[in-house]
């Protein structure tokens, strides 16, 4: 399954869900506690979506189990994204990550000095709003900043739509998708992302 939009557009959190929650979810005894509690609530996910009347009590993931689960290799990041780490408040997402945007952007070049600055590894903060409502998920990005250095809008929208809406369809830096697995709402607060299913 595509993964809906891309880590620097700050929905890497419901690529997560997106991937994670159709993916074959194989439970490692090697693994720690974070992950392995993370893998059963995803597991649980999955079958209750194919249930004719799925159960609408709410399943939380915590920031530590959705650190750990990335931090495992469970899910493949996008191309170029060498590691993530999420902090929740409430209605609020900041993703921090490594990214080598060469890679990312994979071979594509620009003449646009704008642009230059997406090149090479920086260390990247990305913060938004983000939620989801009957069936829906939205994403509204706040500010993106490259080793410290906050991004203009203008130049960030450039480079979506240079380098990333000719991979990823309908990426924009305030996106609208359907969630997957039945998730009905998604709900970030502090530390947590919690989820229903209808």
């Amino acid at each position: 399954m595509r993964p809906f939009l891309t880590f620097l557009l700050a929905t890497i959190i419901f690529f997560t869900l997106s991937e994670a929650s159709t993916a074959q979810v194989n439970p490692s005894s090697s693994s720690s506690p974070a992950v392995s509690s993370m893998e059963r609530k995803l597991q649980h996910v999955q079958s209750n979506a194919t249930l004719a009347h799925p159960d609408q009590t709410p399943i939380e993931f915590t920031e530590q189990e959705i650190n750990a689960y990335f931090a495992s290799g469970a899910i493949k990041l996008p191309a170029g994204v060498q590691s993530v780490n999420f902090q929740g408040q409430p209605e609020v997402v900041i993703a921090t990550a490594r990214v080598d945007f060469d890679q990312l952007k994979a071979g594509r070049r620009s003449s646009n000095p704008l642009l230059s600055m997406f090149s090479g590894i920086h260390d990247v903060v990305v913060s938004a709003h983000v939620h989801g409502a009957g069936g829906q998920g939205y994403v509204n990005v706040d500010s993106v900043s490259l080793d410290g250095v906050e991004i203009p809008r203008f130049a960030l929208q450039m480079f979506v739509e240079k380098y990333l809406q000719p991979k990823y369809p309908g990426v924009g830096l305030d996106s609208k998708f359907a969630l997957p697995a039945r998730i009905d709402t998604a709900t970030v607060g502090l530390h947590k992302l919690t989820i229903t299913q209808k």
